[in-house]
């Protein structure tokens, strides 16, 4: 007898556990290889998994709307439709003992490699599968990069678009490795799962206690994270009367104002490259691209950053398309991961709502945040000794002090400055 587990699989490096959206396979169905055969919600962003072998859905342990820890059994295939009864019997009885031939189903899930996960009975014949993500395949395809000579940098050894540049030479090889807190005296905030309430009426008659969605938890998580981290901030005023100006004329054409922002703090940080690095104990990690994310406020509750990837070499009609694209799909949870924890340097817009000027908390594995207030018309001085009307808004930027400091901060400031208020036309070319 031959069944298989279908086991949670990681979706993204600081998952812990998913929820069941869906399954697209009934118990009993018939179960192709590549297939599709459930939806989970990761962090923040709903994934297809499929499975590397076929069979038949014999029984489902995790229902739809539930959650289970990553690595966690959430359903049984068996290999002959003769088995399907044999594994609902072992299900049904709670069965605390290994089945016969228990082994792992690794599941494919966009471009986001699945945990191996060793099976009970100790056997793990798919640990040395090399997996691969479709971009860095078809690079390699461009490239002409063998990929049986790459080690993937990627979760669970993931082969990445960026292993296969750094093989055929097209970027320098950098040193990454996820930022950790420094050790202190003082036992500092860890992020640890934070545990799904189920909603209670207190008697107390405070109210009903909501329990967070998994996008919250994320958030969650990395907010607490990032009080382990020493930052400072500095604010700047900028005059926005020639952005404004740029911005009618070409908003007609589906340019957005994000993508104005976005492209100019791209092109600036071409400047000043420490403000688009981070962290790590082994040292500071230098990007070798420009990933600018921006803050999203989610309907459903939770915040979630879409990357405008590579910001620096794209046009703004271009950005703007992408922009749009990327809040429509994360906007109905369809982004792949790269396109929400791939950012280098985050923009967090609340000038849109009309707030002046506030804070932005670091995110993790960041070394800097723009937080950009409101463009109000202000009476100020001018060159000629007279008084006038400006377009003017209060930006603050958070930086990590480990290895950014004021001075660094003050001159990213002033030549975004200097770009928007002087050469904003130079964002259309």
């Amino acid at each position: 007898m031959s069944i298989n587990e279908v086991f949670m699989p990681a979706l993204s490096s600081t998952m812990t556990e998913g929820k069941i959206v869906s399954w697209v396979k009934s118990p009993g169905d018939k179960v192709e290889k590549g297939e599709t055969v459930v939806v989970v919600e990761s962090d923040k962003a709903d994934m297809d998994v499929e499975t590397f072998y076929e069979g038949y859905l014999a029984h489902i342990i995790v229902q739809a709307g539930e959650t289970a820890p990553v690595g966690a059994a959430i359903a049984y295939i068996a290999e002959t439709e003769a088995e399907i009864a044999a594994a609902q019997s072992l299900a049904n009885a709670g069965s605390n003992a290994a089945p016969p031939t228990l082994a792992p189903v690794p599941v494919a899930v966009g471009a986001v490699a699945a945990p191996v996960t060793a099976s009970q009975n100790g056997s793990n014949h798919q640990s040395s599968r090399v997996v691969i993500s479709p971009r860095a395949r078809k690079l390699a395809k461009e490239l002409k990069v063998d990929l049986n000579i790459l080690k993937g940098s990627g979760p669970y050894g993931r082969i990445v678009a960026e292993d296969v540049e750094i093989a055929s030479g097209k970027i320098k090889p950098v040193i990454y490795t996820a930022p950790i807190a420094p050790p202190v005296a003082a036992p500092t905030p860890v992020a640890a799962p934070v545990p799904v309430l189920a909603p209670v009426v207190t008697n107390a008659g405070s109210g009903e206690v909501v329990p967070f969605t998994t996008l919250q938890n994320a958030v969650v998580r990395g907010m607490v994270a990032s009080l382990s981290v020493p930052v400072f901030r500095v604010s700047y005023t900028i005059t926005t009367d020639g952005l404004d100006k740029l911005y009618k004329q070409v908003k007609s054409k589906g340019v957005t104002m994000t993508a104005l922002l976005a492209k100019a703090v791209a092109v600036t940080l071409k400047k000043h490259p420490i403000l688009n690095a981070s962290y790590s104990d082994q040292g500071m990690v230098n990007h070798p691209n420009i990933n600018i994310s921006v803050a999203v406020a989610m309907d459903d509750g939770g915040l979630i950053t879409p990357v405008l990837q590579n910001a620096d070499t794209f046009d703004i009609y271009s950005l703007s398309r992408n922009w749009k694209s990327l809040v429509d799909r994360a906007r109905t949870k369809q982004l792949q991961p790269a396109e929400y924890n791939s950012g280098t340097f985050t923009l967090s817009n609340l000038g849109m709502f009309g707030v002046d000027t506030f804070d932005a908390i670091l995110p993790p594995g960041q070394g800097s945040i723009l937080a950009i207030g409101a463009s109000r018309p202000q009476l100020v001085a001018t060159p000629d000794g007279l008084f006038g009307v400006r377009q003017q808004m209060q930006v603050t930027i958070t930086c990590d002090h480990r290895i950014i400091y004021g001075a660094h901060a003050a001159a990213f400031l002033q030549d975004l400055a200097k770009l928007i208020e002087t050469n904003p036309q130079s964002l259309t070319l």
